[in-house]
């Protein structure tokens, strides 16, 4: 019976552009100017990741208060509010701005509809870091929407001048209902100049609904933390998977989700290093599910610049450029 066993490896999966680029922007950090180097939250949200940079000497902080006077600080992939950057450098602290620049894109908007006397209304996850840097850019101006159920409660100044944006790492098509809901309430809405969930984003859902249509698991390696992940679950469940589960690592595989399954889906967040991946293709493989077939939606060949305050000392990785998450945007 093992012959039948099988696994469908989702493709793209795993790390994008941003999140290579931030963390290989700690890891140049802590080369250039030694341990410790402070990041203000998690650099990624990634257990794993995380880990491995504290043992390579990061130090992670809730707040840049944290960070002594004159120490050198990253600001994670997730971005950070104006007033964040003001407060490290009321302290002195040397800063290595390691958000994504899709990111910054979003924040750009967000400055640029306030100036107009827009609001705005923010399609986002209330508390996630992302969210807050992106309410931080245009403070009065934005409305949070955590989810179309929020739609009926959102009140506004002047219907006639109304814009949503969005956070990146949003499931697709819900974020599409929030804005369909938004509409109808808010015909004048105004939609940013373009997408702004990230290609990574869509990709990797876009990879997972093929999967889950022919799974009887799904398996998202990512933490719990990660938004894109979690939404990677929710997504494998509503385009067919009879069941999908979020793991952290290979060894947090119950015997009891294998029962009765004869194809097994993975993908990963796009925080994840393929590592980690690897370690559940083999925990499956002796498990008998040792077909493995790659099913990939797009080819992703993507790649940021590093942060300015490194790339003077960016000589290792193509020039200097963050190994991307070989992604087309």
């Amino acid at each position: 019976m093992d012959g039948l066993k099988r696994v469908l490896l989702a493709a793209p999966r795993g790390y994008c552009a941003g999140v290579d680029r931030a963390v290989v922007a700690v890891e140049k950090a802590l080369e250039r100017f030694g341990a410790p180097v402070y990041v203000r939250k998690q650099i990624v949200h990634n257990v794993h990741v995380v880990a491995e940079l504290e043992a390579k000497g990061a130090i992670f902080v809730d707040e840049v208060d944290q960070v002594p006077a004159g120490a050198h600080v990253v600001f994670s992939a997730h971005g950070v509010s104006p007033a964040v950057v003001d407060a490290a450098a009321d302290r002195g602290l040397q800063a290595i701005d390691a958000t994504c620049p899709l990111v910054t894109k979003v924040h750009r908007e967000a400055v640029r509809f306030a100036r107009d006397d827009f609001e705005i209304l923010l399609i986002g996850h209330h508390g996630h870091e992302e969210v807050e840097g992106t309410a931080g850019e245009a403070p009065g101006h934005v409305t949070i929407v955590n989810s179309p159920d929020d739609v009926d409660a959102v009140e506004v100044k002047d219907p006639s001048k109304v814009v949503w944006l969005s956070q990146t790492t949003l499931s697709v098509d819900e974020t599409m209902e929030t804005v369909r809901r938004l509409r109808v309430r808010f015909p004048d809405l105004q939609d940013p100049p373009s997408g702004d969930i990230c290609y990574a984003t869509q990709n990797r859902q876009v990879a997972i609904k093929k999967v889950a249509a022919e799974a009887d698991l799904v398996l998202v390696v990512g933490s719990a933390n990660s938004s894109n992940s979690v939404r990677l679950v929710e997504v494998a469940r509503d385009y067919g998977a009879r069941a999908a589960y979020r793991i952290d690592y290979a060894d947090e595989v119950r015997q009891e989700w294998l029962e009765g399954v004869t194809t097994v889906g993975i993908t990963s967040g796009a925080s994840v290093p393929d590592i980690l991946v690897q370690q559940v293709l083999e925990d499956l493989a002796g498990a008998g599910y040792r077909d493995v077939v790659e099913v990939r939606t797009v080819e992703e060949d993507l790649i940021f610049s590093l942060p300015k305050e490194l790339r003077q000392d960016a000589t290792g990785r193509r020039d200097g450029r963050a190994l991307g998450g070989r992604g087309r945007a």
